[in-house]
């Protein structure tokens, strides 16, 4: 198995780091963080010290970790921080050290705010940078039907063949419900965690319906969306929440829930290959779902600035990425040959959007209207740009 290379990654890690004190890269477990940092260990040029959390005797190592971390230099990194939540207490006061002789690049397998476990906060001191798997800028966009099919984590993407791919996915999902939530401090049973991940697999891109999910698994309204929000935590499922607009229509408030990677959705709908998918009733969401990851990822859109907009009457826009005065509107057609509709035209009036993008599967990228153009999913890199902060 060859390795890709994340070279925009290390560069955004390289510049984190020269701008805060504990830099942390969260990310689903799998999803390359270990990599990452031992590659960018080997390039930089102070003196790197590593601890590995899942090593007894690095666990061992850190039994008192003023002291030993409090003599080092250079760049310390510490993998799978959330099994010594009280180490939090220990690198705020060595971030406030001046001059300041090391700094902290940690990776933990879940958000900020699952990381947080012990009552010292490190705001001001630390940077959250979620990686995530692959996206289009890493691989060769002939290659983007694997992408979508298999997923980002690398092992999957990676693998010799679609079924190897698939056998993979089959036993992260396994080993993450057994093993990596109860390690994370979630106790719950992993058969009914299984049971609402695969219902929600085949709610992905739908409206969140809490009701709907605890008659099906016979449980309260606060129990699924308790399972919810671990699933969230631990960087598995994206939930997008609904924007609201001043206007005279009555407008969704809920949240949509997609499962964030399109080889995890894949798996847990059983369809280990492109030959599966297509045709499948799902395939419209997770073209929708998998080109809403690339898209944010592109735009480098923060969690706050992503929404979904819809209304009772039936209009909606996939994607609202708003950040200042920019109002950027997104579309996912699965089709070569997009079309304006009803739907497209009252977004743009009613959310006053600078511009509204339709990404679909076709080869070219054209304008459709004022300020409305169809993006080819293959060449989104060159005709999508970045936001500025």
């Amino acid at each position: 198995m060859f390795m890709i290379e994340r070279k925009h990654e290390i560069e955004i890690l390289g510049g984190l780091l020269k701008r805060h004190p504990v830099v942390a890269i969260i990310g689903a477990r799998q999803v390359g963080k270990t990599t990452l940092a031992k590659i960018f260990a080997t390039r930089t040029r102070v003196p790197v010290t590593y601890y590995d959390l899942e090593s007894t005797e690095d666990m061992a190592r850190l039994r008192d970790p003023m002291l030993v971390l409090g003599s080092l230099k250079g760049l310390v990194v510490i993998d799978e921080i959330q099994r010594i939540p009280d180490l939090f207490t220990v690198l705020r006061v060595l971030a406030d050290r001046r001059p300041l002789p090391a700094r902290f690049l940690i990776l933990g397998s879940a958000s900020p705010d699952l990381l947080r476990q012990s009552s010292e906060s490190l705001a001001g001191r630390i940077y959250y940078h979620q990686l995530n798997g692959f996206s289009l800028n890493e691989i060769t966009t002939n290659r983007l039907a694997r992408l979508w099919v298999r997923g980002g984590f690398p092992r999957s993407y990676l693998a010799r063949s679609d079924a190897d791919s698939n056998e993979w996915r089959r036993g992260f999902i396994r080993t993450f419900l057994e093993r990596d939530l109860p390690q994370l401090g979630i106790m719950a049973q992993s058969t009914m965690l299984r049971r609402f991940w695969t219902m929600l697999a085949h709610y992905h891109g739908q409206i969140w319906n809490a009701s709907e999910f605890s008659r099906s698994l016979g449980v309260a309204d606060n129990t699924v969306r308790h399972y919810l929000d671990v699933l969230i935590s631990a960087l598995v499922v994206r939930q997008l929440p609904p924007w609201h607009e001043n206007i005279s229509k009555r407008q969704v408030k809920s949240p949509k829930v997609y499962i964030a990677d399109s080889g995890l959705l894949h798996s847990l709908l059983g369809l280990p290959s492109l030959h599966d998918l297509d045709g499948h009733p799902k395939a419209g969401a997770s073209w929708e779902g998998f080109c809403l990851e690339q898209v944010v990822g592109q735009l480098g859109a923060w969690p706050e600035d992503c929404f979904f907009w819809g209304t009772y009457s039936g209009a909606e826009l996939d994607l609202l990425v708003a950040r200042g005065r920019k109002r950027l509107g997104f579309e996912f057609k699965r089709t070569s040959a997009p079309r304006i509709t009803p739907s497209m035209r009252s977004a743009m009036s009613d959310l006053n959007l600078t511009r509204l993008d339709v990404i679909h599967a076709g080869d070219e990228t054209f304008p459709m209207g004022e300020r409305i153009r169809a993006v080819a999913m293959s060449r989104l890199l060159e005709d999508l740009e970045p936001l500025t902060s």
